[in-house]
């Protein structure tokens, strides 16, 4: 599973973020993106049901945001 940090960062940022590793991944893997901005646990899920990517899991754990991504087919 690949790893990104995006805390501290604001809207949009992790979103951008997410966006820019997804790229580079294939499809079936995954991804665990740990966050600060309580948005992301909104924008992050619409993101991956507009482009085909499937929300794994999210979790709230030490004032921190961690969202579990799998990465979905061309």
């Amino acid at each position: 599973m690949k790893k990104l940090d995006a805390t501290n960062l604001l809207c949009p940022m992790p979103v951008i973020r997410t966006q820019d590793k997804v790229i580079t991944m294939a499809p079936g893997e995954k991804l665990e993106i740990t966050c600060t901005d309580p948005g992301a646990l909104h924008d992050i899920p619409a993101w991956c049901r507009i482009n085909g990517h499937r929300l794994v899991s999210t979790e709230e754990r030490d004032k921190k945001i961690l969202i579990i991504i799998q990465v979905g087919g061309p």
